[in-house]
């Protein structure tokens, strides 16, 4: 194989071949070593500058391309970040997952990480996130779906792992990195709304409340009704995986009560779909009859295909933040943290957009 490449070489046929070439092979046209070689390529100090140039020149005209163990060699990293998910029968379909993963692929490819996906019971994932530090199978994690109080926190910080969170764990999240949305404002926004158009029986379709989003959500919602003078009435009150047909049933439910909801808030586009599908089952229309205020993640499979019927205005009055986008926004934090570790700790809460769409209105006069 050396002496066929090197036989190619100086004929020049790679000078019209396009075929990438691996680090041997550049190492033995050079005639340098293996580890002088990635060592220019990736900047290190101790390689001259006229090496270095002549590295840089060959693999460009040779259409080199590091494979990644060779990259993980040459920098010391693994170049992989680690996504330990929690396991449950919608995730791999659950598109909020879907859309964040994506726009943190989106940051990883243009920095050249790969992602190792694992999925494991909360119980798990303690032995989990200490092989993956031991092995050194992973730069830094994403930590998702913290709960109030989360134990991963403090595990993640002892194994001196870099990580990120996406959305908190406690009321500060003073001893981590975070990013999240402020959801209890939204809540509380949202809710208020439906106060000032005039409804006093508000439902709440939340996702898992022992989930500090969720957890967030309620307390927004019942602060509003609080500040209105409504008591709390828990028969109005859900909590369960957000996906649609947990928002039919629930609001069937609902409706079944015998002073059902004017209006309902809803933790996610998807359960908020099962609402609309109920009501219409029951010959009610969504905004004339029920009021709905949906939290909008600007879910990528549902931009071209649930829209309005009026032009340019949203189908759900929503409060609204795209999930793709803070997938990208946690990914860069990540990659800051591992190439800084010492540097001081990041976190932002990103306010929700409130958007006017077809489904809320005053409530009927009977």
């Amino acid at each position: 194989m050396t002496r066929n490449f090197n036989a190619l070489w100086k004929k020049g046929d790679f000078l019209t071949t396009r075929k990438a070439i691996n680090l041997k092979m550049l190492s033995q046209t050079l005639g340098l070593s293996q580890t002088t070689v990635s060592r220019a390529l990736n900047g290190f100090p101790e390689v001259a500058e006229k090496t270095r140039a002549r590295v840089i020149e060959a693999a460009e005209r040779l259409n080199y391309r590091p494979s990644p163990s060779a990259a993980s060699l040459a920098t010391g990293k693994s170049l992989m970040i680690g996504h330990v998910v929690s396991l449950s029968e919608h995730i791999m379909i659950n598109p909020h997952f879907a859309d964040f993963i994506a726009g943190a692929g989106e940051v990883y490819g243009q920095n050249g990480y790969d992602v190792l996906l694992r999925l494991a019971p909360l119980e798990e994932q303690e032995r989990i996130y200490r092989d993956l530090a031991e092995d050194q199978r992973v730069d830094g994690v994403v930590v998702h779906g913290p709960l109030t109080g989360d134990s991963r926190i403090g595990i993640l910080n002892g194994l001196g792992l870099p990580f990120v969170v996406h959305g908190r764990s406690d009321e500060e999240g003073a001893d981590y990195c975070w990013m999240d949305v402020n959801n209890r404002r939204a809540f509380h926004r949202a809710t208020k709304f439906l106060l000032d158009l005039g409804h006093l029986r508000i439902g709440l379709i939340n996702g898992l409340e022992k989930m500090n989003f969720a957890d967030r959500r309620r307390q927004g919602y019942e602060v509003a009704l609080e500040e209105a003078g409504i008591a709390l009435d828990d028969r109005l009150l859900f909590s369960a995986d957000m996906v649609e047909p947990y928002g039919y049933r629930a609001t069937r439910a609902l409706m079944e009560l015998e002073q059902p909801p004017t209006a309902i808030v809803v933790a996610s586009v998807l359960p908020a779909m099962g609402v609309t599908r109920a009501l219409a089952d029951l010959g009610l229309r969504a905004g004339e009859d029920v009021s709905i205020i949906a939290f909008d993640d600007c879910l990528s499979f549902l931009q071209s295909g649930y829209k309005g019927s009026v032009p340019d205005i949203p189908f759900f009055t929503a409060v609204r933040s795209s999930i793709r986008e803070a997938g990208k926004r946690v990914a860069r934090m990540l990659l800051e943290r591992i190439d800084n570790p010492q540097a001081p700790l990041q976190s932002e809460l990103w306010e929700a957009d409130f958007v006017i769409g077809q489904t809320t209105a005053p409530p009927r006069r009977h």
